[in-house]
């Protein structure tokens, strides 16, 4: 029993937390705050609202187990870890077997973003698809298949651009589709992807594809 005058503090049980768990809270609101986010980000790499998700779900699981008070900008730490994960899903394996895979470049081109958010996840969007095409495509399927898939170019056009007949030019389409199921990849110069990534993103938002032509079909 207390001394006389002494005062005694009671805590209530259910009050009690622990760093870990104060931790683990913010750990989530930071992750909730952008999920839908990171689902569009997935989805536009995919295709595949399923998948999309449980790329999600991944990068959640991931980010419990990440050194959190090392990392600078959630936001930033999230999207790329979303970005990497969906390119790597559309690489592997099971991923070919159950999903065709096509980039959704003609989505990605969407010229009208007037929302920066929107833009960005896009931007993010359009580098990994990008970086997929460039692993697994020569020059001339890689520009065939991005002029055609992304802005609507017809066979004709890509005919002369690539020096060969339009019948040819649907062959090389096709095959490139062809191509991004198959499992072999090369190395993809990081100066190289980043060039073609902001020609892209310049045809898409102002409509001039010189500079993405060029770059594509540098020959033509």
């Amino acid at each position: 029993m207390p001394a006389t005058g002494q005062q005694t503090t009671t805590i209530e049980p259910a009050l009690v937390r622990t760093a870990g768990e104060d931790d683990m809270d913010a750990a989530l609101d930071a992750f909730l705050a952008e999920r839908t986010r990171l689902i569009r980000i997935a989805y536009r790499i995919l295709g595949d609202v399923t998948g999309a998700e449980d790329v999600v779900q991944e990068v959640w699981l991931g980010w419990q187990l990440t050194q959190r008070e090392e990392v600078d900008n959630p936001t930033a730490f999230l999207v790329t870890a979303t970005t990497r994960l969906a390119v790597n899903v559309v690489r592997s394996a099971r991923h070919r077997h159950e999903v065709p895979v096509e980039p959704q470049l003609a989505d990605l081109g969407d010229r009208a973003a007037p929302d920066p958010v929107l833009s960005f996840e896009r931007s993010v969007a359009v580098e990994g698809a990008l970086a997929l095409l460039m692993a697994r495509l020569t020059p001339d399927r890689l520009a065939a298949y991005v002029l055609r898939k992304g802005f609507g170019y017809a066979y004709a056009e890509l005919a002369s651009l690539l020096r060969i007949t339009a019948p040819n030019a649907r062959v090389v389409v096709h095959r490139a589709q062809a191509r991004l199921e198959a499992g072999r990849e090369r190395p993809v110069p990081v100066e190289s992807h980043r060039r073609l990534a902001a020609a892209f993103r310049t045809a898409a938002q102002t409509g001039d594809l010189d500079g993405l032509v060029k770059l594509l079909a540098p020959a033509a």
